[in-house]
């Protein structure tokens, strides 16, 4: 299904990447508008390794020229306004735009990578040093232009002032790589017993068989062509 952006209103990309429970979740970017927009839910089925193949997505789009975000948004899916919302992640507070329908929400990449700890706040200190050097800077929310010497957030979206601090994305890639890890060794696991618990199933029905027809002999199980056999059914489910 073509997915319009809420805001420049043009066909948005459809990139697929790692669902966190199996296969794959699409997802919509606009690379003009630097945004995705997530259908309900989607936000939180992204696997760990889904969010490092979007982080370096994003990051690969980093020097596209980004247009202002549009005063008005609307849903994609039922055309209504959408809401300003704010939420609380580790990295601070971000903020996005939701469908009151619950058709999804659109998000920033940067306010996205906030909510992923990949971004900070920036300290007052931090700010006040800033201010001495530059006097305005470009919302990373919405895109406006903020005053910094009289603004500590964006007077349009109230999204805060953030930074894309290397140590903030070196721990998150680490913890994301981590979890990715532990989670491919327990899918293979998983799977390690589905096929003994199959192959059990299948030696039960063999012997039952054999006690019927006595003279009928037996299939001998094969462990690799009853895995592949389960793989296909689940990538097909």
């Amino acid at each position: 299904m073509k997915t319009c952006c809420p805001s420049c209103h043009q066909t948005m990309a459809v990139e697929k990447f790692k669902h966190r429970m199996q296969g794959e979740i699409e997802l919509d970017l606009c690379f003009n508008c630097q945004a995705i927009w997530f259908d309900n839910f989607e936000s939180v089925q992204l696997a760990p390794g889904g969010i490092i193949e979007l982080f370096r997505l994003i990051h690969a789009h980093r020097d596209e020229p980004r247009q202002a975000l549009s005063e008005v948004l609307n849903c994609p899916r039922c055309n209504e306004k959408l809401l300003h919302g704010m939420d609380i992640a580790k990295g601070g507070r971000f903020n996005y735009h939701r469908c009151l329908q619950q058709h999804g929400r659109f998000t920033t990449f940067a306010q996205f990578m906030i909510e992923k700890g990949f971004v900070r706040q920036l300290h007052e200190a931090e700010l006040d040093t800033l201010k001495a050097q530059i006097g305005s800077i470009r919302c990373n929310g919405c895109g406006a232009a903020i005053d910094i010497k009289q603004d500590h957030a964006c007077p349009h979206c109230k999204a805060p002032i953030t930074i894309l601090d290397t140590g903030a994305v070196e721990k998150a890639l680490a913890t994301y790589q981590q979890v990715e890890a532990q989670r491919s060794v327990r899918d293979v696991e998983l799977l390690g017993d589905a096929i003994i618990l199959r192959e059990k199933q299948r030696a039960l029905y063999e012997r039952q068989s054999r006690a019927e027809r006595y003279n009928e002999s037996a299939e001998i199980g094969d462990l690799v062509a009853d895995g592949i056999d389960l793989v296909c059914s689940l990538l097909s489910d």
